[in-house]
């Protein structure tokens, strides 16, 4: 798969960020945010509606720019935003949340009028879009119009669409929401193999698999602020315990002798966190034995054991409540 050259420029740092501040009006999107992105590789950002994810893309291929700053920098692929935007975006490539694509348009149109928008010669732009049409499993489509093929088409669409280019970085803003899993999995190896060519690749996801299986590095905001930044497997064995107990009927708990008590020595002892739904009872510990003794004294069919994942992680980061 081609990619653009690279420049004459230092990219182990594909994306520096420092003290990066965002206001709309009184309402701060998002605080004092510092990461860098290595070249090559995934990041991901994970959080909540309105943690300042969509925000901090943005500011990065120059939809919204930051708050005016002594102390903001941004650097993407060498260049400083926002003195330096148009050359930054002449090297992106962009999957927004909406597909805008032109229905009446049939596949090879949508990507040949984007062609144009970046200058490629139709001599060069005609195998370009074959390659990507294959790239994405889309050879067959090229001479359906777009509002005949599925939601998943259309999204393997945009990212031929994004890139057209060649670029440097791709920048994806929940790729695959609303997706079947066989599309979400050609997507996730698509990536994968780009990522191989050297692409660098910025995603913004709610999928904690998405995150989990692409990402290098992944980042979790919450009200506008960093909380936790890392490599996934890193994140789960330095931040949350290794064990989850499910009980899906909390009341069970108070009603049988042998389990109550589990529960309340391992809570007491430290060896349990105990975290609740409206309908569920969940016990955290890395020590399974614990685990184990409040599930023996349960019914079957009553309760779950399995490991933590990254979910957990997020909700033990970002709470349970809804943000507003």
């Amino acid at each position: 798969m081609h990619v653009a050259k690279r420049l004459d420029r230092p990219e182990q740092d594909a994306i520096v960020v420092r003290h990066l501040f965002k206001h709309y009006g009184a309402l701060e999107a998002v605080h004092d945010l510092n990461f860098t992105a290595l070249s090559g590789r995934c990041t991901a950002f994970l959080g909540p509606n309105g943690a300042g994810k969509t925000t901090t893309i943005k500011t990065l291929y120059g939809k919204a720019r930051a708050d005016a700053r002594p102390d903001t920098e941004i650097r993407v692929l060498g260049f400083r935003l926002p003195a330096e935007e148009l050359e930054v975006k002449s090297l992106i490539g962009l999957v927004p949340q909406d597909n805008s694509l032109d229905e009446e348009l049939n596949v090879e149109q949508n990507l040949v009028i984007y062609s144009k928008l970046y200058g490629m010669p139709m001599t060069a732009a005609k195998p370009r879009i074959a390659e990507l049409l294959d790239f994405m499993e889309l050879s067959e489509k090229a001479r359906s119009r777009v509002k005949e093929l599925s939601g998943g088409m259309q999204r393997r669409l945009v990212v031929a669409r994004a890139l057209l280019n060649s670029p440097r970085l791709l920048i994806l803003d929940e790729p695959t929401t609303g997706l079947d899993p066989q599309v979400r999995h050609l997507i996730w190896d698509r990536l994968r193999a780009l990522m191989r060519d050297g692409v660098t690749i910025l995603l913004s996801t709610h999928y904690m698999d998405e995150a989990y299986q692409i990402a290098n590095e992944i980042i979790i905001m919450d009200k506008g602020r960093l909380v936790l930044q890392g490599e996934p497997r890193g994140l789960l064995a330095g931040h949350i315990e290794s064990f989850v107990l499910e009980v899906s009927e909390p009341g069970l708990l108070e009603s049988l002798p042998q389990a109550r008590r589990a529960a309340e020595e391992g809570t007491a002892s430290g060896r349990l966190r105990r975290d609740r739904t409206a309908e569920r009872v969940l016990f955290y510990s890395s020590d399974l034995a614990s685990i184990e003794a409040v599930a023996g004294g349960l019914p079957t069919g009553s309760h779950f054991a399995r490991q933590t994942n990254l979910e957990d992680l997020f909700l033990k980061t970002t709470g349970r409540s809804l943000n507003e």
